[in-house]
């Protein structure tokens, strides 16, 4: 049955104008058939009224790591690299049923967040910790492929729309082992996402963390034969910045650079990586929150877009972003950038918006299906009411949707035109079940190694 979306400010992220009041319709496949200013045609369907408030995309967060749902607040007083640690030494007696769960609950956290579609880092198989001596992984811990692939069931079951991201461990297992298991993820990821949800497959880079130029050749060599993209972490902290630096060149002769891959952070780059990045037509994505918790630093946006990257924006996680808050992380980067720049006009409330869903969509490979309201893509968007609570008369819409609009304005989420959150919680039926499967698997696991909950209760 058509659903008749009506009497809506429309946010589309699309098209020459920034606003519109309008409709839109939804068909059977969850995909956007007809959009219009005004009030809609007279047709037969559920109709959904907006009464007023904002609908625009649902957001992209186009770097992310799930399974973190349980460690917020974990290291807040650390850089990335003990941060890394730390996380890995809390992990390190989970099995592949805890990671689903915790998977799961991060899911559910970020649909009730606004975030219909993530590129999500899955936790590797081979829990590993930064050596400072190598700067590069040691293994800790090796788990079997259904570590893998039950996050990406997880993300899928509660209906998130994802591309997932494995990465290879040539340098922890051998290296047949590490590409037939990154294999078989990419297989079950097309054999058991159902295609609506399955945003595609790709490679997590970790050439950052790498001893040797070989790991570029064979992320490339998965590249091709999966006929997937690629994200890496990449000079995220200034921590060993010159050994981060080097790597770049590791990228460029494997002949990684392009448009299928995506420099994640890409906080400290050199001028001349900045060029080639852009020469190529790498992407990147940015973490405001995540760079600012763990003291990272401020990526200089401005300067990739001027040099023609495409630019998303992400949430990281729970356990360095801490709060799944897409409005928080687009004011966040927008004030960061401003104070920067000593510039109030270096980067707007409209391209902000735009970073977090139809740029994030272009920086991943996805904005042909996600990121925008236009027909003939799927119908993921949010309900935020500026009158719950009021705040005030409506100047500009899009700044106001920007710098004013936070998660307590959200009052519905919606997934291909169906209701996932309403009322302040998930509509899906496992999601209690999630969260105190969170709770109790994550203080077992972290208990197991040591980590004692300040405070320990169950899911609401």
């Amino acid at each position: 049955m058509t659903l008749i979306v009506h009497n809506a400010v429309l946010l589309p992220v699309a098209g020459e104008r920034p606003w519109l009041y309008g409709w839109f319709t939804v068909g059977d496949d969850g995909r956007i058939t007809a959009l219009g200013e005004g009030e809609p045609p007279a047709q037969a369907g559920e109709r959904l009224d907006a009464e007023g408030a904002f609908v625009a995309p649902g957001f992209v967060s186009a770097h992310s790591h799930i399974f973190t749902a349980g460690m917020r607040g974990v290291a807040p007083n650390e850089t990335l690299y003990p941060w890394v640690t730390r996380n890995t030494e809390m992990l390190l007696a989970a099995g592949a049923e805890d990671l689903y769960w915790l998977t799961l609950a991060g899911a559910f956290d970020f649909l009730g967040a606004g975030v219909t579609s993530a590129y999500n880092f899955t936790q590797s198989r081979v829990l590993a910790k930064f050596d400072y001596e190598t700067s590069s992984l040691k293994a800790a811990a090796v788990r079997p492929v259904e570590f893998l692939t039950r996050q990406i069931d997880a993300a899928a079951d509660a209906g998130l729309r994802t591309v997932n991201a494995v990465r290879l461990d040539d340098e922890q297992l051998p290296e047949p082992e590490a590409l037939a298991a990154f294999g078989f993820a990419m297989d079950h990821i097309a054999s058991a996402v159902p295609p609506e949800l399955n945003l595609g497959g790709s490679v997590f880079g970790s050439v950052q963390w790498s001893t040797a130029p070989v790991t570029a050749e064979r992320e490339y060599a998965m590249m091709r034969r999966h006929r997937v993209t690629n994200q890496a972490h990449f000079v995220e902290t200034a921590e060993q910045i010159d050994i981060q630096r080097a790597k770049f060149e590791w990228y460029d002769k494997a002949g990684v650079l392009g448009p299928d891959f995506a420099f994640g952070h890409f906080v400290h780059p050199t001028g001349q990586m900045v060029d080639r990045a852009a020469e190529t037509g790498c992407a990147m994505v940015w973490q405001p929150m995540s760079n600012g918790r763990l003291g990272s630093g401020i990526a200089d946006v401005p300067r990739f877009l001027g040099a023609g990257m495409r630019v998303g924006i992400g949430l990281d996680d729970q356990s360095c972003t801490d709060v799944a808050d897409p409005f928080e992380n687009m004011r966040t980067g927008l004030y960061l950038q401003r104070a920067k720049h000593s510039d109030a006009a270096v980067l707007t409330p409209d391209a902000m918006l735009h970073l977090h869903t139809l740029g994030g969509a272009a920086a991943i490979g996805v904005a042909d299906r996600v990121g925008s309201l236009e027909v003939g893509k799927y119908a993921d968007f949010v309900i935020v009411d500026p009158r719950r609570p009021d705040l005030g008369p409506i100047w500009d819409p899009v700044a106001t949707y920007v710098l004013a609009c936070s998660l307590r304005n959200l009052r519905e989420v919606y997934v291909g035109g169906r209701r996932v959150w309403a009322d302040g919680a998930s509509t899906h039926p496992l999601a209690p079940e999630a969260f105190r499967q969170l709770h109790d698997r994550m203080v077992r696991v972290a208990g197991e190694n040591g980590f004692r909950c300040a405070i320990t209760r169950s899911a609401a």
